[in-house]
This record gives structure tokens, sequence and C-alpha cells, in this order.
């Protein structure tokens, strides 16, 4: 059968494909103006402080991510992201966070400015699902919606729970910013 990572690994590409199939084609490079949407695929890593323990507490979430964005039929552009965001009573378990913003910016000197508003986070065989919905605030796919999917492994064990907490978390990370 399959080792635990190579499980987390096939679970997570299923979410991202799930995720992937009421997407709208990829838009036009123009800054925002027009109404299509913009398809990123690439790696996170998240930290939290402090770490995630099973007791809820207010914790600061940042996130790191680099991108291969479709900003174009057959332009792909990358960018970074950055994510930013309060969990007011994150654990182990859940971590409702506060309106988190994320900032992308895509190699021609663009940006897209994205306020997160309504999430949910489930674990399933160690891997912690994350997803995030809300709008372009500013930018390329300014006033579209956005949602963020991502299937991630802490790199520690769920025991750490327990004691010294869960201090962060790698994965795949899909954006999706559309009508």
């Amino acid at each position: 059968m399959f080792g635990g990572r190579r499980a987390a690994v096939a679970l997570s590409s299923l979410v991202l494909a799930g995720s992937s199939s009421a997407w709208a084609p990829a838009g036009e490079a123009d800054g925002g103006a027009s109404r299509s949407g913009v398809v990123c695929t690439g790696t996170s890593h998240g930290t939290h402080e402090p770490p995630l323990t099973l007791v809820p507490r207010r914790t600061r979430v940042h996130v790191d991510a680099t991108y291969s964005c479709t900003v174009a039929p057959g332009r792909t552009v990358p960018a970074h992201a950055s994510l930013d965001g309060v969990a007011p009573t994150a654990s182990c378990l859940a971590q409702p966070t506060s309106r988190p913003t994320e900032i992308v910016r895509y190699a021609d000197g663009t940006r897209s400015v994205i306020v997160y508003g309504e999430g949910a986070t489930l674990r399933v065989a160690g891997v912690l699902v994350t997803r995030v919905t809300g709008r372009v605030v500013a930018g390329r796919g300014a006033g579209l919606t956005a949602q963020r999917t991502t299937p991630a492994l802490s790199g520690q064990l769920p025991t750490d729970c327990l004691g010294s907490g869960l201090r962060g978390v790698t994965g795949s990370t899909q954006l999706e910013i559309g009508p």
C-alpha cells in the first residue's frame, strides 16, 4: 500500500485537481481591467506564532508562496506572494483566521491584493487542507473573487500538538482569481 508521505501527496494532488475543475478560462494580462481570471500554482510555507497546540489561542499566521501564474491564454509568469493574518482562536484542530491579506507580486511588475473573508481547515491523514475565499481589492483582477487551496504537511509529528506545538506547514498551493 501507500506510505504516509505518498498518501499525503496523492491526497494533495486530488484536492488541487478537484478545486480547479470549476475554474473559468485564464484571463488577459491587463492588470485587472478585464473580467477574466488568473490561476497560480506553486508551493507555500506558513508559520504560526506562537506554535499551534491543542489549546485555542490568538496566533499570527504568515505564509510565503512561490507561484507560476497563467495570466492569459498561453502566457505564464512567475510570482511571489505573502499572506498575513491573525487567528483569534487557532489550535491544531482549527485555524479560523480573521480576514488575512495576500499580496501577489507578478514578475511582469503587476500585483494583486487579496482580502480573504471565509475559510475552512480540514485535517485528513496528517495533511492539513486549508481553503480560503475572498476578493481582489486592488491590482490585477480587482473586483474578482479569489480562492486559495493549500494541502500541507507540518513536517512535525502530530504529537507535537501536545507539547511544543506545530510551528508551520509546507505544501502545494493553488490560487484561483476569477469571475
